[in-house]
């Protein structure tokens, strides 16, 4: 069954689903355009890896960087547990107490991307990102690490495409030169910078279809985003686990949950409130 919603569907963007819808959409990118690009290029998923930080702690699965419970036989009366003590108190502490603790790594994290690749020279052609929650996160390692990922490819003759069907997070420098909008791809030709093209998508819209550019001497090859999402739902099978009768998360604006509303109402899968 396909999402009820024309273009991008804002229930997944629920961080609780976000990394398999990530890795679905990365698959059937790849899917897509090797079937159409083969033999001349073929993709490949690479992975950029950095350590998250805890700007990224309600984003993604972490493990706790330290875990503290009470020594064994020990009173978890008042003050335990806390640096806060009553004057009286403190001056009848003469030894500072130690406390068990389980002290663990900052967790290491993988985001794919996709290379397109020149299959006679092995060259890198073009490189796609779909942003997640972490690098849109200010001051985030996530946002740290796709920013100088993205210096790298603009620097270099790798064209540069850049797909954010996020709503939630920093707003890409890109979003401030178009119309308001939910979702944003930006394709970066490698010879035409510093200018590129933006699509500015908004939530009752189809997704584009957006041409990946390759060699000078070969036309663009085109990305049908909307196919792409609409398999990478089905295959998941997203409808049986999202319940459309609740708000998304991140929540819609009020102008958009009430254009929401009425369309879920539309498809049967919610009732007038």
């Amino acid at each position: 069954m396909p999402s009820p919603f024309p273009g991008m569907d804002p229930y997944l963007e629920d961080p609780r689903h976000w990394s398999n819808v990530h890795h679905g959409l990365i698959s059937e990118i790849q899917a897509q355009l090797t079937a159409r690009l083969r033999p001349n290029y073929y993709v490949r998923v690479e992975e950029r890896v950095y350590i998250s930080d805890e700007l990224e702690s309600d984003l993604i699965v972490r493990v706790p960087d330290l875990q503290v419970a009470p020594r064994p036989g020990k009173s978890k009366g008042k003050g335990a547990g806390t640096a806060v003590l009553d004057p009286t108190e403190a001056a009848l502490v003469n030894v500072a107490e130690p406390v068990l603790a389980t002290t663990g790594l900052d967790e290491e994290v993988r985001q794919a991307y996709l290379n397109v690749i020149d299959s006679a020279q092995r060259s890198v052609v073009a490189v796609i990102e779909v942003l997640s929650p972490s690098n849109k996160a200010p001051g985030s390692a996530g946002l740290e690490s796709f920013e100088q990922k993205r210096r790298e490819i603009m620097g270099s003759s790798s064209h540069w495409i850049e797909i954010d069907l996020l709503r939630e997070g920093r707003s890409l420098s890109a979003r401030r030169r178009v119309a308001p909008c939910e979702y944003l791809v930006h394709v970066s030709k490698a010879t035409q910078r510093p200018s590129g093209l933006l699509w500015p998508i908004r939530l009752f819209q189809r997704l584009p279809v957006v041409p990946i550019p390759l060699r000078p001497d070969d036309p663009d090859a085109p990305l049908d985003l909307q196919a792409v999402l609409t398999t990478a739902y089905d295959r998941a099978g997203y409808d049986l686990e999202i319940d459309y009768r609740a708000d998304p998360v991140p929540p819609l604006s009020p102008e958009l949950a009430e254009w929401s509303n009425r369309w879920l109402q539309e498809k049967g899968l919610r009732k007038p409130r």
